[in-house]
């Protein structure tokens, strides 16, 4: 009896490590996760065909609703809201603005139906005629004092539990993880290391040219909105082409925009490659929608295109145990 006792224990124990030892822990044991880990196990075996040489394994990842969420409002253009609010007392020039006047009434309706023109204008406002590094100081204030409305929690601590061990788990088996995002490739550089363990040179996003010039103290980039570059549906192939020089053997993201981005990693002639698309369907945990999203991230073309690729689609309500790290996304009353 007694040495079938041990024998339970020692297999229990082993079990419990085991699953504590899973890097992809925040998954459930579905199609999704399985697809994942064999799809690695695959790339980074030297006795298979499909093996991929370490020096290749880039693999790209979108940000917004990829990586952390694009409901209700991108955070980047949360923080143009934030920005235009704390800095028009200072500008009484803008008041006359109607951009600026819906940001002030919190009239989020028209500045959604301001579209692109009134994005670019929010961002002229805030994010440039001024110095990288003052930029960079205030997108790290704005992370460390504002919280998300809903969760309440800050926007470094939104990032997904998912997502992020997913990061981890391709970085253990030799891959080299790229953002590929829409968002301001400055915005996204200040807090992506933190977050993600992605550091500043393989953050890929929009971006306009900067101004260098010298000064009493030595040397300033200052921001500007010349060259504006926007890095979304087939502008992403002609960024990673820019930025990495080499087609990726792995694509993953949410949307519609991300379609151009995962076909020309799928059309990587030297090695099999991977596709994956994160669908909202937790309304509870998160948001739900794909054709008629908040604010951005349609999702039609793409769950069609799935099928006919072979590319996994993530359904977030049913293959996630988690959707943000409860140890890290603490609620507190939103500081706004």
């Amino acid at each position: 009896m007694k040495h079938k006792l041990l024998l339970t224990t020692l297999i229990l124990g082993a079990m419990g490590t085991a699953h504590a030892a899973d890097p992809l822990s925040a998954w459930k044991d579905t199609a999704a996760k399985q697809s994942i880990e064999q799809w690695v196990q695959n790339a980074t075996n030297q006795d298979r065909s499909t093996y991929i040489p370490p020096q290749k394994r880039y693999v790209v990842f979108d940000n917004d609703g990829t990586l952390w969420p694009e409901a209700p409002l991108t955070f980047q253009l949360q923080f143009a809201i934030d920005e235009v609010k704390r800095l028009a007392p200072e500008h009484p020039e803008w008041k006359n603005d109607p951009i600026v006047s819906a940001v002030l009434n919190n009239d989020l309706k028209t500045v959604a139906a301001a579209g692109e023109k009134g994005l670019m204008q929010l961002l002229e406002l805030t994010h440039s005629n001024i110095t990288t590094e003052e930029f960079d100081q205030r997108v790290a204030n704005w992370v460390g004092s504002h919280r998300d409305n809903r969760f309440g929690c800050r926007y470094d601590q939104m990032g997904y539990q998912p997502m992020r061990q997913l990061l981890d788990y391709l970085r253990e088996n030799g891959f080299k993880t790229w953002i590929v995002s829409g968002g301001g490739i400055d915005f996204m550089r200040v807090i992506a290391e933190k977050m993600y363990g992605i550091p500043p040179e393989q953050v890929i996003g929009s971006f306009s040219l900067s101004e260098f010039s010298l000064t009493d103290n030595g040397t300033q980039l200052r921001k500007t909105m010349k060259g504006a570059f926007y890095d979304d549906a087939a502008a992403k192939p002609v960024a990673i082409h820019l930025f990495m020089g080499q087609r990726p053997v792995a694509a993953f993201g949410n949307s519609d925009g991300d379609l151009a981005m995962m076909q020309y990693t799928a059309a990587n002639p030297d090695y099999k490659t991977f596709g994956l698309l994160v669908h909202h369907t937790d309304a509870e945990r998160e948001y739900a929608y794909d054709s008629h999203p908040p604010a951005s991230g349609k999702l039609v073309e793409g769950l069609s295109m799935a099928k006919e690729k072979g590319w996994t689609v993530v359904d977030m309500k049913q293959d996630w145990r988690t959707v943000f790290d409860p140890k890290s996304c603490v609620p507190e009353s939103p500081k706004q």
